[in-house]
């Protein structure tokens, strides 16, 4: 029945796409464009479209901008800390088994996160860009650009730090508190630094 169901999802949001006038008048309906985030009574409704694992949890004090038209997955015993913002508007945000999303962090999609996770406090990762090539527009009037973020199981990010768009975190990895990673980063490894680069490789010996 569940498999049913998030099939019939996928249907509703490729034909979403194959119709640009009707997407946009639902985005209107659905999201405040003043705000940048779902209206008030798509908000009430989330619980019944997002997708929450068992014993699974979202603080109250989280700011949850999933409009509808994109994908929300919270695996089982999984938890959104206090103050979180994620933000699914553009690109969908799965969040694995297991994994914490520490105080203040903010995951702005399309992210995909593994199990076992923990994101420490005030982590941004955003597979989001904001184009800005031409000079003869503002910037606001550009639109934005995505590339896919992915962190594999197993991973530990530092208080502080920034992942950028376009960045694949393999399995086992450490990332230094403050560190800004602009590139992949290979299985194993801790990495550190502005931008971030590979300190160590970790090994069973370590």
């Amino acid at each position: 029945m569940y498999a049913e169901m998030e099939t019939n999802k996928e249907q509703l949001r490729e034909g979403l796409k194959r119709s640009p006038r009707l997407k946009r008048f639902l985005d209107y309906l659905i999201m405040n464009q003043r705000d940048a985030r779902p209206r008030w009574y798509v908000r009430l409704l989330a619980p019944l479209y997002q997708h929450r694992g068992s014993r699974s949890k979202i603080y109250w004090s989280a700011r949850m901008d999933t409009p509808p038209y994109r994908r929300f997955w919270l695996g089982k015993r999984s938890v959104i800390e206090s103050f979180c913002c994620i933000n699914n508007a553009v690109g969908d945000v799965t969040i694995g088994d297991h994994t914490r999303i520490g105080i203040h962090c903010t995951v702005i999609g399309p992210v995909c996160i593994g199990n076992n996770v923990n994101l420490a406090q005030g982590i941004t990762v955003t597979a989001l860009n904001h184009n800005f090539e031409d000079v003869t527009k503002r910037i606001d009037e550009q639109g934005v650009s995505t590339k896919p973020v992915v962190i594999g199981d197993d991973v530990w990010i530092g208080a502080n730090a920034v992942i950028l768009p376009g960045v694949t975190i393999g399995r086992h990895c450490v990332v230094a508190a403050g560190a800004v990673v602009t590139k992949d980063v290979p299985d194993n490894s801790l990495v550190g630094g502005v931008p971030a680069k590979v300190i160590k490789q970790l090994t069973a010996n370590c």
